[in-house]
């Protein structure tokens, strides 16, 4: 599975950017996370594309939204009241997990085997 993001850039802060992750092929679940400057990367929101409620890292409950077109094998990422701490490289990563799994470990980097290159946001 190869994927690719797209939808990075600059915004103030109060501003919106939505994020998109195609990839090659089908998968089950889905996620993004995010590495700021000197900081570990991070899970931001995951998403089982079978359904089930996605998750997200507290940090951006209420602003961000992950979503899914699954004719297309896109997964998107909505980012609203962008804030300079969102400031980062954002990845999207794909994976086959179980939904038992899935509830337990979307966070998790290691159970992804699939990611893309990054895509830069930027809030100021």
């Amino acid at each position: 599975v190869q994927l690719v993001e797209s939808g990075g850039g600059s915004m103030q802060a109060g501003g919106s950017l939505r994020l998109s992750c195609v990839a090659s092929t089908y998968f089950y679940c889905a996620a993004w996370f995010r590495q700021a400057p000197g900081k570990e990367r991070e899970a931001v929101a995951g998403l089982y594309l079978g359904g089930g409620s996605p998750y997200y890292a507290d940090s951006v409950k209420g602003r961000f939204t992950i979503s899914q077109d699954s004719a297309k094998n896109t997964v998107y990422l909505q980012m609203n009241s962008l804030k300079p701490e969102d400031t980062a490289m954002y990845y999207c990563a794909a994976a086959f997990l179980l939904p038992t799994r899935y509830a337990r470990s979307w966070y998790m980097q290691s159970d992804y085997p699939y990611w893309g290159q990054g895509t830069q946001v930027t809030v100021s």
